[in-house]
């Protein structure tokens, strides 16, 4: 592990830059029953400011859970450039047309045919508490490099910046 002293606002524009680009985060939601329940969610690609967005339909099963449940986690994974993120907070229905509005994306008319016009159409707004990130070096020679260093030396491989992220409880006015 690397380690460099990173300030947290340090460390949330990293975290922003590594979820950046990757459309789709695997949701995971606590079922009425207890058990844990994942699936994938396209997330809205703008600067990360500590909070995520997604687009749902607000009758759906996932909605029950975080309306009973509002603990989320995240999973970011683009193993072709070796960035993997986990985030944890609290999700919240958001039913805002002008937020919908600034977020959209003419593609989620595959989702919701009526566009912004859709009766159903909500948002999930995730406030980031936890998060942590798993960096490694984007050269493959390097991480090469840095495995045959670890077997020779009999030293722990550590692959790249592994770096956690606690903003505490959300902050909402």
């Amino acid at each position: 592990m690397t380690t460099t002293t990173k300030t947290p606002q340090d460390v949330v524009e990293h975290l922003g830059k590594l979820i950046h680009g990757i459309k789709v985060a695997m949701m995971t939601t606590v079922d009425t029953d207890g058990s844990l329940r994942s699936r994938p969610m396209w997330t809205y690609d703008k600067d990360f400011d500590g909070e995520l967005w997604f687009f749902t339909n607000d009758h759906t099963h996932k909605v029950d859970e975080v309306q009973k449940d509002h603990h989320v986690s995240l999973a970011y994974s683009d193993p072709t450039r070796d960035r993997y993120v986990s985030v944890s907070g609290r999700c919240t229905l958001i039913h805002d047309k002008a937020k919908a509005k600034e977020l959209w994306n003419p593609a989620l008319k595959a989702w919701f045919p009526q566009g912004l016009d859709d009766p159903n159409l909500a948002l999930l707004r995730v406030s980031v508490e936890k998060a942590e990130y798993w960096d490694t070096p984007n050269s493959k020679m390097v991480q090469l490099v840095g495995f045959v260093k670890a077997v020779l030396t009999g030293d722990k491989y550590h692959p790249g910046d592994n770096q956690k992220l606690d903003r505490g409880a959300p902050r909402h006015n």
